[in-house]
């Protein structure tokens, strides 16, 4: 079995790479903690290009390719702390499955959607609502879509879009939508975790530029082994955590049974990963890390933000410990009955 990405995936992500290294960065992030609004790139570029319709069907307008290739895209988002979230992009792909009209104003970047968590009457904070003219929710078990008004949030990541909304025109558009809400939520996480995947592994590339440069007592600091330790524990958490967001991603079109586990897992184990990279970039720095001059704090207060969005790492830990005791009890059950 192969568990690398194909040369052409990697042509992909690489392209990618390069569009976000030039379409965002820190230094847009920073000036949205003065001037808030919609984060760079923005949805209308990621709608010409392709990159927020990956998930939606060719015949709805969109690319129709695996969630493995957006999660590709989402990782080098995330190194340039890149907006909105493909994450959005990906959820409403699939909680609008079927829907070829509106995901063809999707694709073609006439509506601008996102979903909002809690009740339609009053959310909690959810992601890229900032910018958004029309939202997704759940009311009791029905999906519905409708306009409403946004309340901003405090911007502690201001590239998250982070506000409050209160639907002010409601029409349901399918009945008994819990389990698409479920899976969508699931496919949001694994696409966050890819985003989050791409901004630490960036962290640690600035951690390491930085041991290499700085010099202390007449040698650098990253000969220090209290400095390079650090910094090779964070290597290896970057490494596990991609392997386990491209299993997440690949799970979600090869294997969806698993998807539930996987998602839950990669979301969680991004949660810590990604602020403990942080942490240890801040102490790497020294003095400089706690200055705003420098773009430590943009990636910290990323992974402050998403480590709560769609669910906390406590409720995703809790939910693959639920659903790993109850897969074992099934093949437990099943074992018996065989054998009986």
């Amino acid at each position: 079995m192969d568990f690398d990405i194909n040369d052409e995936q990697r042509n992909f992500a690489e392209h990618s790479r390069e569009f976000f290294t030039e379409h965002a960065g820190p230094e847009f992030a920073r000036t949205l903690l003065d001037n808030p609004g919609e984060a760079a790139p923005g949805r209308k570029v990621l709608a010409e290009l392709g990159f927020s319709s990956l998930t939606i069907p060719e015949e709805a307008g969109g690319i129709g390719a695996e969630l493995l290739n957006m999660a590709l895209v989402a990782e080098q988002a995330g190194r340039q702390l890149a907006g909105p979230s493909l994450a959005t992009a990906a959820r409403t792909a699939v909680l609008l499955e079927g829907d070829t009209e509106r995901l063809q104003a999707i694709s073609d970047g006439r509506l601008a959607l996102a979903v909002i968590d809690g009740t339609p009457r009053g959310s909690i904070p959810s992601m890229d609502v900032v910018g958004a003219t029309h939202f997704l929710a759940l009311d009791g078990d029905d999906l519905v879509l409708g306009e409403g008004m946004v309340t901003p949030g405090e911007a502690i990541d201001a590239t998250r879009g982070i506000g409050y909304v209160e639907l002010t025109s409601s029409e349901i558009i399918q009945r008994d939508a819990r389990s698409r809400w479920e899976k969508a939520k699931h496919i949001a996480c694994v696409v966050l975790a890819a985003e989050g995947l791409g901004a630490a592994d960036r962290v640690v590339e600035l951690g390491v530029e930085h041991a290499k440069d700085r010099k202390a007592f007449g040698r650098e600091i990253g000969g220090f082994q209290a400095v390079k330790h650090r910094l090779v524990d964070d290597w290896v958490a970057v490494n596990q955590l991609r392997s386990l967001v491209w299993w997440a991603a690949w799970t979600a079109d090869n294997a969806p049974d698993q998807l539930p586990i996987a998602a839950s897992a990669a979301k969680a184990y991004c949660a810590n990963t990604f602020q403990t990279v942080c942490e240890s970039l801040i102490h790497v720095l020294g003095g400089v890390g706690f200055t705003w001059e420098h773009d430590a704090h943009l990636y910290w207060r990323r992974a402050k933000v998403d480590r709560l969005l769609l669910g906390d790492e406590s409720e995703h830990l809790a939910e693959v410990a639920l659903r790993s005791i109850a897969a074992a009890q099934s093949s437990d059950t099943d074992a018996v009955a065989v054998s009986a």
